[in-house]
Parts: structure tokens; sequence; C-alpha cells
């Protein structure tokens, strides 16, 4: 995946562009790490704006607001990251989660990755597998634009754990704290996501080694059926967390996100989670995290500190 990086010197060399194509190529969109013998590229799908509220429904609202002010967020609302994973191992292309897709209205700026993807220099045809950590619209949405799901290969095996295929057949909202129209639309997707894809819906219990060093495996908590990405080869290791944790998390790892449907055992989860790669010192990334959302946690107190990697130019 070396190659894709040079992408922008290749087409810049090769014609003049547009001072909308020039914008474009200068703001990074993909950014790849090695794992062992694995490549591993990393694409935005864009941001979204979210309700500070909403990733802290359990704080004390003046602490809220102090955190947002020092991460020089909000006060209101802030800027979502999109991540979607690209791995390669052998032979297989394995896409992680799909991002937003381009049919919601109110999100101009997210659902970027399929042309993101085709800048990279990966066609749609040749990924062998999708793993979905979850079925929220923000994972599966883009699956469902007709430019994505007539380019994929007939033969590809899209992984979703059990729990969470059939906790969507009738989703329970009970414990979430969402603006009001979104679970009607989560709902929806959902559907409509099993409705397309039924027949290559490969489901699987605990854990399932999708191709040789990577693994995903569920962890519940944000959603019943939850599942993070492993990537080993090498004696290294990455981790794709998927929704386990968000920015806040690092420092208040108690506060519950409003698009968790168990928020007591999502800060179990990503408290295991952070507290397992800060003794591994594995490379981690989320979906929510700042592009390129790639980095390492550490141990900071009763809390956690995020260090940031640095960039391979």
């Amino acid at each position: 995946m070396t190659t894709y990086l040079n992408h922008f010197a290749q087409k810049s060399e090769a014609q003049p562009v547009s001072q909308a194509q020039a914008t474009e190529y200068q703001i990074p969109s993909r950014y790849a790490v090695r794992v062992g013998d694995i490549d591993v590229m990393v694409i935005s799908d864009g941001v979204l704006p979210l309700p500070t509220e909403t990733m802290s429904t359990n704080a004390d609202p003046q602490a809220r607001k102090a955190w947002f002010k020092q991460m020089f967020l909000g006060p209101d609302a802030f800027d979502w990251a999109l991540n979607v994973l690209v791995v390669r191992s052998g032979e297989q292309i394995i896409l992680v989660d799909a991002g937003l897709g381009g049919q919601f209205p109110g999100f101009p700026r997210a659902g970027q990755f399929p042309k993101r993807l085709a800048a990279a220099g990966i066609d749609l045809a040749s990924v062998t597998d999708i793993v979905i950590t979850h079925m929220h619209m923000d994972h599966i949405g883009g699956l469902l634009v007709d430019d994505v799901k007539n380019k994929l290969s007939p033969d590809v095996r899209i992984h979703v754990a059990k729990t969470e295929v059939d906790f969507w057949a009738e989703p329970d909202f009970t414990h979430t704290d969402m603006p009001a129209p979104v679970p009607d639309v989560l709902r929806a997707t959902a559907n409509a996501f099993i409705k397309e894809f039924s027949s290559k819906v490969r489901t699987f219990e605990d854990q399932h080694e999708v191709a040789p060093g990577v693994v995903a495996k569920m962890t519940g908590g944000h959603t019943p059926g939850h599942c993070v990405v492993y990537v080993q080869s090498g004696g290294e290791k990455l981790t794709f967390a998927g929704d386990a944790l968000f920015p806040v998390a690092f420092e208040h790892p108690d506060w519950h996100n409003g698009f968790e449907h168990d928020p007591e055992e999502s800060v179990r989860v990503r408290v295991r989670l952070m507290q397992e790669a800060a003794a591994s010192g594995e490379l981690f990334v989320a979906t929510h995290l700042p592009f390129p959302s790639v980095g390492r946690v550490a141990l900071d107190g009763d809390a956690f500190r995020w260090v940031a990697a640095f960039w391979d130019f």
C-alpha cells in the first residue's frame, strides 16, 4: 500500500488539476501502516456534526463544557471523525466498516470513503471480505450507496457477529440517549442492510479469523454484538476498536455516549481495551478518533492518555 501514498505526486506530475481538485488532494484522507507482513490503511469517510452532550450524557454539564473548551471544541457541537480500515493479508483485501454513505440529509461532509478508496487505487470489486463492527448507520450506510453495492464482487463475504444481527431484528433503545429522529433511522438502515446483503452475510459467535492475522472479536457494550478487529503479524499488533471508545474516553472513560445501548458494559469494555493496549504498546485505531487515528494508549494515573503516532512520509 506504500504506493498509494504517492498518488498525489503522481497525479500532480501527470496533468494539471483544478483548484477544487488541488484542495482535495492537499487534504489527507488516507494513511498506510504496515503490521508485520500485513498492510493496513486508514481512510477518512469525513466528519459529521454531533451535540457535545451526546459524548457525555452522564457528565456534569460544567465538567463537559470545561473538557470541550480545553480541547478547543464545542461548546454545543463538534465534528465527529469517521474512519474506515482497509487490510491486505495475503490474497485477501478486507474492508472494516463502510462509513455513512451519502443518503442521509444534513451530513454533507461524510460519506467520502468510496471516492477516497478509488483515489488510493483500491477497486471495490477487489474487496474479498467486509467486517462490520456493528450495524449503526455510520458503519453500514456506505454499503447501501448504489456506486458501492453495484461494484462489490458477487462473492464478497460480510462478517457480522450473530448477536448483532439478532439484536437489530428487534432493537432496544431503552438505555440510549440519542437525538429524537436517530433510532428510527438506525432501525431502517439496519433493516435495509440485512435485506440487501443477507445472502453475503457470514455470522460468527465470539470471534472469527477473517484472514491470516486478522481476527474479529465480539466485545458487546456499544451494541450487543459490537466487535473489534485485531491485526497481528511478525510480533506486531494493531487494534481497530470501532466505537468502543471516543475522544473523551482517555480522560473520562466513565462518561457515557448517547449511542451506547449498554452504557455500563461499554465502560468496562473500553477500560479493558485501553488497559490491554497500554500494556502491549500496540497500535490503536478507532472509528471516531481524529484522522488518521493511529497511535498508542498510555496509562495516566487512574485514566489514560492518547499518544499520537508520528506520521511516516
